[in-house]
């Protein structure tokens, strides 16, 4: 669980899969075949937007104003539906992707990312008007995020070191608010509900955001977005994330994107409770708390114990679970549940919240109504394989299997509800076939309970007591109710399911590390809390909503934030001041000791360290002008071009930039858009 801090001379690696497969042409039989695009059309297209709209030297567009640019160039180049491999093809990619990166690019306007994300959103949206039109659409929304890649891709190699840190974090998580500039006739029409100051970032999104919802895996897997999202997991980047409703709102104070100094922070830096690598470790042991006390509880009444009356551990138990489930019921409030179903164990907290929810309700109906009863406890127990499951996903959040786990189970609740709405039917034909045409003690004893349990046994193989007394529904109709509900439950519902299931989990292992990186990202985007309530641990949230809530609307916002901070720093003194030494302790031995490796690479207790030695470092000059006396690299790579390639890595990103200055003053970008 390191924090990692960036020298001012990082470099981070900038190569990217879709560079190969457009500076190699491939084989296939696709590649030979035109483009299906609308060129004439799209060199056509001009911006007839007011001059009020329109950047000035150099400047930047509104935010409206570009997502309707890049909205209206978007539905000029496509005309029908291609893949993702499609549209990488070095056809496709030199005549049409390359053209749109050339013309959207600029260096000075960082909103361009989240504008073509959006666009991404708006196109992958559902609109009954335009349902024909549905798989174009998509293909214009995988073309967004192809072009998003690429321009942020371009922000990363033209901007290196620290400042590209700091430029491609505000590119990724800064806000945006799509209406900026727009009409007063648009900004009229936005929705009118109640919210929470934040000083004039109000109603703002972030491109990161953007991407989780539209599920954007490739932008995501990009160098550039990698880098941004490892360091603010681990706290190299912070920032005020930008969220709809808070419980305990303390905005008093905004901080923009910044890069985190250990030595220049305070001590007990109670915002460092927001980093995602170090909130995951509390929130683990919070939630280890809460296993442990469920464990007491029921061991204290299921051993034993005296069920009568309400015990200790039961009251401790319920005092942590009920901070814990208002902790959980913040995080989905805090981006909204679209965004928090993307964590894998969200259905897990869902599951368990419900069952905590029906054991408190029967609990209270046990101490209200009997003093002697206990139903609530056979319903806490059902808890236990949610809350043990989840340590597992808790504790790898990174592996394949459970990531392609919480895939299927979405697709096989649905499939379920679907499966439970559709033999409804058989249940009702047949609990009305036995009362009509039901013969003897079946018309009088037989239920839909006893009909499910049938069903149910035959749809499992278990039980063929519901096929021995078909014929006492009725002598032909009952048989047939019956055997075709078989049919349809064990052949093709089961059939239907498997397939869905494979086709989930192949398609997640083909992309294994898209999708990795992908959780990895709305883990870290989730982690970074605004609301002042995560910062109370349970169950000090609930106290901390009852009291300071109240106390916010009785001082004004300065009392209340220095009361809030103080309050926090006080609960929390052990853990920030452990945080507040071990970084300092960690960034004083890397200051100490810049040549010194990691304590990970010892290449002398491989047997392949030699080899790792080899490519360590660079090769002397001397060895660099052999080399090229032998092989020219100008000569190899450059002849197509006639220009000389670099002869090390550190001037790979300066030849980039070059080529690119060449290419866009030799042409313009519109002349690359005629056919």
């Amino acid at each position: 669980m390191g924090v990692e801090y960036p020298d001012s001379n990082c470099r981070s690696s900038c190569d990217d899969d879709d560079s190969e497969a457009a500076l190699h042409p491939s084989n296939d039989d696709n590649d030979n075949v035109a483009p299906r695009f609308r060129l004439r059309r799209l060199a056509r297209v001009q911006d007839d937007a007011s001059a009020a709209f329109l950047p000035g030297a150099g400047g930047a567009m509104s935010v409206y104003v570009t997502m309707h640019r890049i909205r209206r160039l978007v539905i000029a180049a496509i005309d029908d539906t291609y893949t993702l491999e499609e549209l990488r093809a070095p056809l496709i990619d030199h005549q049409v992707v390359r053209p749109l990166v050339e013309r959207l690019y600029n260096p000075e306007d960082p909103a361009i990312v989240y504008c073509l994300v959006a666009n991404r959103v708006q196109f992958l949206r559902p609109n009954s008007r335009e349902a024909i039109h549905q798989g174009v659409n998509e293909s214009r929304a995988t073309l967004c995020e192809l072009l998003a890649t690429r321009v942020l891709r371009r922000f990363h190699e033209d901007h290196p070191g620290r400042a590209g840190l700091l430029l491609l974090a505000n590119i990724l998580v800064s806000g945006f608010d799509p209406c900026d500039a727009a009409p007063e006739s648009i900004r009229s029409r936005r929705p009118q509900w109640a919210i929470q100051e934040r000083g004039g970032h109000e109603r703002k999104l972030t491109a990161l955001e953007l991407a989780i919802i539209s599920e954007s895996k490739w932008l995501i897997k990009s160098p550039a977005c990698e880098l941004v999202v490892d360091a603010v997991y681990k706290g190299v980047v912070v920032y005020t994330p930008l969220s709809f409703v808070d419980f305990l709102p303390d905005h008093y104070k905004y901080h923009p994107v910044s890069l985190y100094e250990p030595r220049r922070a305070a001590i007990l830096n109670h915002r460092r409770l927001i980093v995602p690598q170090l909130r995951n470790v509390v929130e683990l042991m919070h939630f280890i708390v809460l296993l442990l006390l469920y464990m007491l509880t029921v061991a204290q009444y299921g051993f034993g114990g005296d069920l009568s009356g309400v015990h200790i551990y039961e009251i401790t138990f319920n005092v942590f679970a009920t901070g814990w489930v208002l902790e959980q019921f913040a995080a989905v409030v805090e981006h909204g549940w679209e965004v928090h179903a993307q964590n894998l164990w969200s259905f897990l907290d869902a599951t368990f919240v419900a069952i905590y929810a029906a054991y408190g309700l029967v609990r209270a109906l046990e101490l209200l109504i009997a003093d002697d009863a206990y139903y609530a406890l056979p319903v806490l127990c059902t808890a236990a394989p949610v809350l043990l499951t989840r340590i597992a996903f808790t504790v790898m959040p990174d592996n394949i299997v459970f990531i392609a786990l919480h895939a299927m189970m979405r697709d096989f609740t649905r499939l379920t509800f679907i499966a439970i709405w559709c033999f409804a039917g058989f249940v009702v034909g047949l609990l009305f076939l036995a009362r009509t045409s039901g013969e003897g003690s079946l018309n009088e004893s037989v239920t839909w309970a006893t009909i499910c349990k049938w069903l149910l046994w035959i749809w499992f193989g278990l039980d063929g007591t519901g096929i021995e007394r078909a014929a006492d529904f009725h002598l032909i109709l009952g048989p047939t109710l019956i055997i075709t509900f078989a049919f349809l439950g064990n052949t093709l519902f089961l059939t239907i399911l498997v397939a869905i299931l494979t086709n989930t989990f192949s398609k997640i292992i083909s992309n294994e590390a898209a999708e990795i990186q992908f959780r990895r990202a709305v883990l870290t985007f989730q982690g970074v809390k605004s609301d002042a309530i995560f910062s109370y641990p349970p169950p000090f949230n609930v106290l901390a909503l009852m009291v300071m809530l109240p106390l916010k609307f009785l001082v004004g916002p300065v009392a209340f934030h220095h009361i809030n901070v103080a309050v926090i720093r006080i609960i929390n003194a052990p853990i920030l001041l452990l945080i507040g030494l071990w970084e300092r302790r960690r960034v004083w031995a890397r200051r100490s000791k810049p040549g010194s490796r990691s304590w990970r690479y010892f290449p002398g207790l491989s047997p392949h360290g030699d080899i790792q030695i080899v490519f360590s470092s660079e090769p002397p000059p001397e060895v660099l002008d052999a080399l090229e006396k032998m092989d020219a690299l100008h000569e190899v790579a450059g002849t197509t071009t006639g220009e000389r390639m670099p002869q090390s890595p550190k001037d790979f990103r300066g030849h980039a930039s070059s080529v690119r200055r060449r290419r866009t003053s030799n042409s313009s970008s519109v002349r690359r858009f005629d056919a």
